[in-house]
């Protein structure tokens, strides 16, 4: 391949998708995971080292601004619809994959409990991405969304590291360093984001050190072996706070949303995309097709028996956005895989139905209950 050809792919693949979601009025995250499953295995594009970096920081990119969406007193304030929504969103595909893919599939226990992991939380970005995209993340059920999608991803989350982690030295310095950044950050950021001398520069200082946090989190996160996701989504969920007390630091998130959705998003979308190989899907296709109706099922109903008892309305578009799956499922199936708990077809399986489930719940969300309560708008 010429060089330069992949990065030039990539950006005619980037403009096409926004502008057909323009068009038809399909999630841009959507779009972008297709093509990019389709030039996967034409052949067209590839994943080089930088596009795999960049990927991984664009998961915790978007996680970081998913975080800091979340409203904290309404959690407060919700705390019961907001956890046992999240715990049933967890639990119930956790438990069913589990045993469907240990029982029924007779894959080993280790990638069993892989598939369980991965297939048990919800899509944070592309959540993220939809209620972005329709202008209703600051919408009461915007909020209880986020606040939800928190306590699902917590425990994926928690789970992959309870039950894969290998504690080393260098774990302890990961967690130690982490929790350190997270209070240090949520105690200072003011002083970067109000002072003089930073405010409102074209180098974009602040949005530069927002940068270097979540860099420091990947590092620490390759050296003790954990993830940095979910240190990225406490960090972002704390200094909340700070992206709502003045006029700049709300011009900081709106400029922190134009670099993640022009680029560093899509390329994270695409390259989920790229990873799927078809054929090995379809060579094992009963399979897909019953552990995909597996996880949707005990997902949707976990999460719709909370909602119709607790939310007075929207359940349904509740419901269907927090069966979503990608973003933590695709770290637990790469985990997996680095680590030899799956092979090859197992790998594909997984990443086949989290896109799945990416885009079919999604699309019957936006195309068929798309909330419209204008009074539920947060000033």
């Amino acid at each position: 391949m010429y060089e330069g050809l992949t990065p030039l792919l990539m950006g005619i693949i980037i403009l096409l998708a926004s502008l057909i979601s323009l068009r038809f009025g399909i999630s841009v995250a959507i779009l972008e995971i297709i093509f990019g499953v389709v030039a996967g295995n034409l052949g067209l594009i590839s994943p080089e080292g930088w596009m795999l970096y960049l990927s991984s920081f664009g998961g915790i990119f978007l996680t970081f601004l998913a975080g800091a969406e979340t409203d904290i007193e309404l959690m407060r304030r919700e705390f019961k619809k907001s956890f046992l929504i999240g715990l049933f969103s967890f639990l119930t595909p956790f438990i069913s994959v589990f045993l469907f893919t240990y029982y029924i599939a007779n894959w080993n226990l280790l990638a069993s409990l892989i598939a369980g992991v991965a297939l048990s939380g919800t899509a944070v970005a592309v959540v993220y991405f939809v209620l972005i995209e329709n202008n209703i993340v600051q919408t009461d059920v915007g909020k209880r969304l986020m606040a939800a999608n928190f306590v699902t991803n917590m425990g994926t989350a928690l789970a992959l590291s309870i039950l894969f982690l290998k504690p080393t030295f260098y774990t302890l310095i990961y967690i130690s360093v982490s929790i350190m950044v997270i209070i240090l950050a949520t105690k200072f950021s003011n002083k970067v984001f109000e002072n003089p001398r930073l405010k409102n520069k074209v180098i974009e200082p602040e949005i530069k050190y927002i940068f270097l946090l979540l860099l420091v989190f990947m590092f620490l996160a390759a050296l003790g072996g954990g993830q940095a996701i979910l240190p990225a989504f406490v960090l972002g969920l704390f200094m909340s706070k700070h992206f709502v007390e003045t006029i700049e630091t709300i011009e900081v998130k709106k400029r922190l949303k134009t670099i993640a959705f022009a680029f560093i998003t899509p390329v994270f979308f695409i390259v989920g995309g790229l990873n799927v190989s078809i054929s090995l899907i379809y060579s094992m296709l009963p399979l897909f097709l019953s552990l995909f109706v597996v996880r949707q099922l005990s997902k949707f109903a976990g999460v719709y028996l909370i909602t119709r008892k607790y939310l007075q309305k929207d359940q349904l578009y509740t419901t269907l956005l927090l069966s979503t799956g990608l973003t933590f499922g695709l770290i637990a199936c790469l985990f997996g895989l680095n680590s030899s708990y799956i092979n090859q077809i197992q790998y594909s399986i997984l990443t086949g139905v989290l896109i799945a489930s990416a885009i079919i719940p999604t699309y019957i969300a936006q195309k068929w209950f798309m909330p419209l309560h204008p009074e539920d708008m947060v000033s």
